[in-house]
């Protein structure tokens, strides 16, 4: 976090700097607020970039035998360019190698752990225990209060991930 606020104040001395040379190479024929309007613009433009590179930040730490089935976009009245491109909030992956194959009653059953990251003001990771009958395309969570069974469609990536 302190990283990510020393990254912004240097993008925004960096334009801040920008906008000074080009109000000394115009002999200062352009107005002074062009110094603190460029230190803005570049703070914005950090934190867009910052916002929209997470996903692939997080993606790229994930540890190999790894598969995103879940992605969760977000549109955001404050951020108005949300709405042309939006803003990856959320994602779920499966560890590959830690899915479990059991046999019961003639049905193949898998068994897995979902992780879900959330970016947030500070990142949040969340991981729940499941079982995804391969036969009928039904999960349940394990270990949970809320044991809700849900259907899943067959061309869902979480149930072609577990089932293939």
């Amino acid at each position: 976090m302190i990283w990510h606020l020393v990254a912004l104040l240097s993008a925004g001395l960096g334009a801040a700097g920008f906008g000074f040379l080009l109000r000394a190479l115009s002999r200062r024929r352009l107005p002074g607020w062009i110094i603190p309007a460029c230190a803005g613009v570049g703070m914005l433009s950090y934190q867009i970039y910052y916002e929209y590179s997470w996903f692939g930040h997080k993606q790229a730490q994930l540890p190999a035998g790894s598969a995103v089935v879940a992605l969760e976009h977000e549109q955001q009245i404050l951020r108005p360019w949300t709405y042309l491109f939006p803003l990856t909030v959320g994602f779920s992956v499966v560890d590959t190698g830690n899915v479990q194959h059991l046999e019961q009653n003639g049905e193949r059953i898998g068994q897995f752990i979902l992780y879900r990251f959330e970016r947030e003001y500070i990142d949040r990771l969340t991981h729940q225990a499941y079982l995804l009958n391969c036969a009928r395309a039904e999960l349940v969570a394990v270990d949970s209060a809320q044991a809700a069974l849900r259907s899943l469609a067959r061309d869902d990536e979480l149930f072609r991930v577990i089932c293939r």
